[in-house]
């Protein structure tokens, strides 16, 4: 009888933790935390590949098409992946499922703040090399743990991570 209780312990809790883990508002396992399809980290950010993307209800081409992306390189945040169809939301929370083949793996941002300054180097006291309008969208370089190195117009430098979306808070980019 004790071979078998010893047995069916690991048996038991695997089966446990599995049901645990569907329960909302469960703490989740790592592995869940990655895409069943790419193995990437889940949530995670792409940018719009296309000038254009059908933005769907469900993950195939049968769905209604909700709405239309219609911003290249614009930020997006991976949620959920099923075959070659990912779901996606931008900055407001708007989203669907798009196919893979409209995203890309370049990462950019969206600027948050009107006028927000672009400094030379990680430091509010560094010179200021251009101002960014709310809503640009630039390319994302290196980051540190309060600084991301940004470019768009021609223009880069240094932002604040807080002024961005498309980058993670805890997030850092060599």
């Amino acid at each position: 009888m004790t071979g078998y209780s010893s047995f069916m312990r690991p048996l038991v809790a695997a089966i446990l933790s599995t049901f645990i883990a569907m329960v909302p508002g469960a703490p989740v396992a790592e592995e869940a935390k990655r895409g069943t399809v790419t193995n990437l980290p889940i949530p995670r950010f792409v940018s719009m590949k296309a000038n254009e993307g059908n933005v769907r209800r469900g993950p195939s081409l049968t769905h209604r098409i909700d709405w239309v992306f219609k911003r290249r390189d614009m930020p997006l945040q991976i949620t959920a992946e099923h075959g070659h169809w990912r779901k996606v939301q931008d900055r407001d929370g708007a989203g669907g499922w798009v196919h893979y083949a409209l995203l890309s793996g370049v990462r950019t941002v969206l600027v948050e703040r009107d006028m927000m300054p672009l400094y030379a180097r990680p430091d509010p006291a560094s010179q200021v090399a251009a101002h960014f309008e709310m809503g640009v969208v630039a390319r994302l370089g290196s980051c540190t743990q309060d600084w991301c190195r940004i470019s768009a117009g021609g223009y880069r430098g240094w932002a604040p991570k807080e002024n961005l979306w498309g980058v993670g808070a805890d997030e850092l980019r060599e």
